[in-house]
């Protein structure tokens, strides 16, 4: 890893030549420089897309087995690890703990920088400690510049207490190693703003960490074809969309809709399951539970 004063080689540290007039842009010419440069967020997914998948892969075999899914960062990187796992329960109904972000300095950092925390590998490893990780847990160590000490720590930790370890990171392997499972680089180039990772680097750590929440939880039965089955209806919109999903998918009226997923306890997948295999409750349940939740088994051992 290089040492802390010495990062100016890195590629999210660079200049980026043709930004190097940005103070004397037209305001539509710097949006318009922006959206060209935003464009390799796409290229960097489409070159890690090997390493993506056996991510994907590896974290759905992890969870399972009741293993956890843990994203470790420091400011931006570690902001979008906590925004990603926030969004998994209303998305997919996991439970809070099976998805997590740890980020350094905790809550308060989400609001207010706190980047001197991340120089502290000691507070990575403490995070991997308190956490209780296991062999059957995943830890994800984000870092746009590859150094960040914390995360480093952390991912050093883990290893050490046989979790499967991945590593996101925007410079590539040649510039900062990292003794991982999986190694993904998302190779956007120099910022717009030199040094300001919370830009590209950020953008395409959001696509990288979509990617792959979203591949585990379709992996681990979370979707029927394009639907979010497993969503939590716990608002007026959620409801609305679970009504919607359940019309869309059978021919029943919304006024039917709304009565099965009241008979359901509001579970989408459960009452799909009732509706297309005439299952009470108890024994749809148990169906699903048997199945993992996976819907379209469940379906397939009644219509088999």
């Amino acid at each position: 890893m290089p040492k802390l004063d010495e990062r100016g080689h890195l590629l999210t540290e660079q200049a980026n030549p043709k930004s190097q007039h940005l103070d004397q842009l037209t305001t539509l010419e710097l949006v318009d420089l922006f959206n060209h440069e935003d464009a390799r967020t796409i290229e960097a997914i489409a070159q890690a897309r090997e390493p993506l998948a056996t991510a994907i892969d590896l974290t759905a075999k992890a969870l399972r087995q009741g293993g956890r899914l843990f994203y470790i960062g420091a400011g931006t990187s570690g902001r979008l690890g906590v925004l990603d796992a926030a969004e998994c329960p209303p998305t997919f109904c996991s439970y809070p703990e099976q998805v997590q972000g740890i980020l350094a300095g905790g809550t308060e950092a989400l609001v207010r920088s706190s980047e001197g925390l991340e120089d502290r590998a000691d507070d990575g490893a403490a995070a991997i400690d308190n956490r209780q990780i296991t062999m059957l847990d995943v830890v994800v160590g984000i870092t746009a510049g590859g150094t960040t000490p914390y995360v480093h720590g952390a991912l050093q930790a883990a290893r050490q207490q046989g979790a499967t370890t991945i590593f996101i990171a925007c410079v590539p392997a040649d510039q900062v190693s990292a003794q991982v499972d999986v190694d993904i680089r998302l190779l956007v180039g120099p910022e717009v703003l030199a040094g300001s990772t919370r830009l590209k680097a950020g953008t395409v750590t959001k696509l990288a960490l979509n990617i792959l929440s979203t591949g585990v939880m379709v992996q681990l039965g979370k979707v029927y074809g394009n639907r979010m089955v497993d969503v939590a209806v716990t608002n007026k919109k959620l409801h609305d969309r679970a009504l919607r999903i359940l019309q869309d998918l059978t021919d029943l009226s919304r006024e039917e809709a709304g009565h099965l997923l009241e008979q359901s306890d509001r579970s989408v997948k459960l009452a799909l399951l009732m509706h297309w295999t005439g299952l009470g409750k108890e024994a749809g349940d148990q169906l699903l539970a048997d199945h993992q939740g996976n819907l379209r088994k469940a379906v397939s051992a009644v219509n088999k």
